[in-house]
């Protein structure tokens, strides 16, 4: 059985986990790279929708600042994070979340889950990987069918693709 110390310290990880996602998404919607920077460990990776990137703080940042630079207004939602931990300073989260974002002329709006790993640094939590996977995406107008159909990742000027969370079918 662990000490009360320890319970404690576990709870207290999993609030500051907690509170690292909740930054880097004001972060991120603020355009504050400062921030984002700072929720990263300086060998960070961050892959999406075919990025794959370079281990580096610095590489991460700059892809979110290229994503977004032809973005308008953005509005990130964590629904939910759940905490593993896989070690002294080390874990693993599954952060479900839904965006909302201003492409061109329309707002899209859709759902995705991050594979998170983290790492405490200095006695702070980091990210050390992240893995942004589609659940759903597509102009506003669509979002009446964005769960139905098959090819319901739409992001602009792309072709059309299937989730990459599908629904488990029993069999």
């Amino acid at each position: 059985m662990s000490t009360l110390e320890e319970r404690i310290r576990r709870l207290e990880d999993r609030a500051e986990i907690q509170d690292l996602v909740a930054a880097y998404f004001r972060a991120v919607d603020d355009d504050d790279y400062a921030v984002v920077a700072r929720c990263f460990t300086a060998d960070a990776r961050f892959v999406a929708s075919g990025f794959t990137g370079d281990r580096s703080r610095e590489a991460v940042v700059a892809f979110l600042k290229l994503a977004r630079s032809g973005m308008g207004q953005t509005v990130h939602t964590p629904n939910y994070v759940h905490i593993e931990f896989t070690g002294d300073g080390a874990a693993s989260g599954l952060v479900s979340a839904h965006l909302e974002l201003g492409l061109g002329d329309k707002t899209h709006y859709g759902a995705v889950r991050y594979m998170d790993e983290y790492r405490r640094v200095d006695g702070t939590w980091q990210i050390a990987f992240r893995d942004m996977k589609a659940v759903h995406m597509g102009p506003w107008s669509q979002v009446e069918s964005s769960l139905t159909t098959a090819l319901n990742v739409r992001w602009p000027g792309a072709d059309p693709l299937p989730s990459d969370c599908p629904r488990a079918t029993p069999g």
